[in-house]
């Protein structure tokens, strides 16, 4: 009685955060905000919201499994599959993340799955390398097409290494500890690096921190995973705020992806351990494999199923 007790306290803030968007998405949507809409975006309707609830839980489920923001999920999804242009996919998905990294982050966090100082570290420089990012993100707006084959190339990493490690069933190292080792400067880098990534591509940054972390630095790979979501809170909250300002994300779709990634990250968080790595990085290392397909042949204007 008492586990569980501490377990339904630790829960407190997720559903405290949950409660605060539910509020938030009902307001939203039945204020008539929603009608108004953004330019060339789809309204979003009964059915598409439960889509993209949908998309969220799983975007949710997989940053809380491999610690990745879900943004690989989301924005090819709403992208080539829900019709919204790759800007506002790019800045509605970042949005998203931002929820899915506090649901996540703080589930690993009361787990014990993270290390502060690499965070600290990490994000700090990442939220100078986001500002960089995103004022690139600028000049790319207009030329959607260099968008694409630029977030095509981005995912071809992360499909290429899960695909690798999946066939082969190599394990990622299983180093034990609690910490992240390195010098400062050199998580620095690291982490203003892949928040320059962050702020071009929308994407959480997880494809990028997670390798990094364990083979750079020879991480544990559980504490990898949650200093990754950690890492990715101040990213995406500076990331999404600034294309929320911008005008690059379609709000309502915005808050139902929020609201599944909340419940999906949690559920991630709490049964990482009970998965294999191997497994889920060829799964979804094909899927990432077919979405940069599909963004790089769209630039040459071959059209992928």
């Amino acid at each position: 009685m008492n586990k569980s007790t501490h377990s339904l306290k630790g829960q407190i803030p997720t559903i405290v955060l949950l409660a605060i968007m539910i509020v938030i998405a009902l307001w939203y949507f039945l204020s008539g905000e929603a009608a108004v809409g953004v330019p060339d975006v789809p309204v979003v309707n009964l059915a598409r919201g439960v889509i993209l609830a949908i998309v969220g839980f799983v975007a949710g489920l997989l940053g809380g499994l491999i610690g990745t923001g879900g943004c690989s999920v989301m924005l090819p999804i709403i992208h080539f599959w829900l019709g919204y242009p790759a800007p506002i996919a790019v800045g509605t998905t970042l949005f998203a993340v931002i929820f899915t990294a506090l649901s996540g982050g703080y589930g690993h966090l009361v787990r014990r799955n993270l290390d502060i100082r690499a965070v600290l570290w990490l994000g700090g420089a990442g939220i100078l390398g986001v500002l960089l990012g995103s004022w690139l993100f600028t000049l790319l707006v207009g030329q959607s097409k260099i968008l694409g084959l630029i977030l095509g190339l981005i995912f071809l990493w992360p499909a290429i290494r899960m695909i690798i490690e999946g066939i082969t069933q190599r394990k990622m190292p299983q180093r034990e500890g609690k910490i992240i080792s390195g010098p400062a400067w050199k998580l620095s880098v690291f982490g203003f690096i892949v928040g320059v990534a962050t702020g071009v591509a929308g994407l959480g940054g997880g494809y990028a921190l997670v390798p990094g972390l364990i083979y750079l630095f020879g991480a544990p790979v559980y504490i990898t995973m949650g200093s990754s979501l950690a890492t990715m809170i101040p990213l995406a909250v500076v990331g999404g705020g600034i294309k929320l300002a911008q005008g690059f994300v379609d709000v309502g779709a915005g808050l139902l992806l929020a609201l599944g990634t909340i419940i999906g990250a949690q559920v991630g968080a709490a049964t990482i351990k009970r998965f294999k790595p191997a497994i889920l990085k060829l799964i979804f290392g094909l899927y990432f494999l077919y979405v940069a397909v599909k963004f790089i042949t769209s630039f040459f204007g071959i059209k992928v199923w």
